[in-house]
């Protein structure tokens, strides 16, 4: 019998050329941070602090903060809001993101997991959307305009 294992995470590992420190401050400004992910953010950066994006229209993930180690490690919950299609598979608070921020000369190497998703169709779809707005991270944190984001106007 063949063992088969479904991939419930999403992890990748990015270089940003940009300091931890301003890379963090992506992360946990909600200013900053709808640069590259999101139309609003509400973000209390610290343990049990709230963390609420409206990432598009009618879709806010919402959860909390759990671990706050500026400018090195940022871990919260993560999940949907009921949205105009109803619940979604991954409810508020269900799943987890790490991110650690490791110095890497005069930039930054972001290691990011999205952990705890329900099944492989859901981190399927979850890296689809983090590799977007990680994309968008990389150009913000460098200190460049990553333009409107299309999925705000549903070109995704």
């Amino acid at each position: 019998m063949e063992a088969t294992t479904e991939s419930t995470a999403v992890e990748r590992e990015i270089a940003i050329a940009a300091s931890p420190e301003t890379v963090w401050q992506f992360l946990v400004d909600p200013e900053k941070a709808v640069r590259w992910m999101g139309e609003t953010a509400s973000l209390d950066p610290r343990p049990g602090g709230e963390y609420r994006v409206g990432v598009i229209p009618g879709h806010v993930a919402s959860g909390e903060f759990v671990e706050v180690d500026p400018p090195r490690r940022l871990v919260w919950k993560w999940g949907w809001q009921p949205g105009p299609d109803g619940p979604n598979p991954v409810p508020p608070g269900s799943s987890t993101i790490e991110i650690e921020l490791v110095p890497a000369g005069e930039g930054t190497t972001l290691r990011f997991r999205h952990f705890d998703l329900p099944s492989a169709e859901a981190a399927q779809s979850h890296a689809h959307g983090w590799d977007h707005y990680l994309e968008r991270l990389v150009i913000a944190a460098r200190g460049d305009d990553p333009g409107a984001d299309p999925w705000l106007s549903g070109e995704m």
